[in-house]
């Protein structure tokens, strides 16, 4: 069964710093196409970074030389390093995974965790 669980949210003061995590399963972990999207106020989600085909990072511009992707592979663990935090930020953070289209990941990955809510107060 495919399962993405996410924790490490909470509520922090602007310029703080947070770490969330996301445990995928296996079986799709392997794919190595995974990232972080971002629903804020307007009830879309927005994707914040995520390792696209070739291992490559992509960076939504707002985050860039704040937030940092990475993974533990021994844990099939996702996580997003947030620094200096903006109440811009604030927001669930949804995980998500999908497995390859022959070698290429997905434009649009089909599954996703619960989310952890990050709060940014100025």
């Amino acid at each position: 069964e495919v399962k993405l669980v996410e924790s490490g949210g909470g509520s922090v003061q602007a310029g703080g710093s947070l770490n969330i995590s996301c445990v995928i399963s296996g079986s799709i972990y392997t794919s190595g196409c995974m990232g972080w999207w971002r629903q804020g106020p307007s009830e879309e989600r927005d994707v914040v970074a995520r390792f696209m085909t070739g291992d490559r990072i992509h960076y939504t511009d707002s985050v860039k030389g704040r937030f940092t992707i990475f993974r533990d592979n021994a844990k099939n663990t996702l996580y997003l390093q947030m620094n200096n935090l903006k109440p811009e930020d604030t927001g669930m953070y949804y995980c998500a995974a999908d497995r390859r289209i022959r070698t290429s990941c997905p434009q649009r990955f089909n599954y996703w965790g619960r989310g952890t809510q990050v709060t940014v107060s100025s």
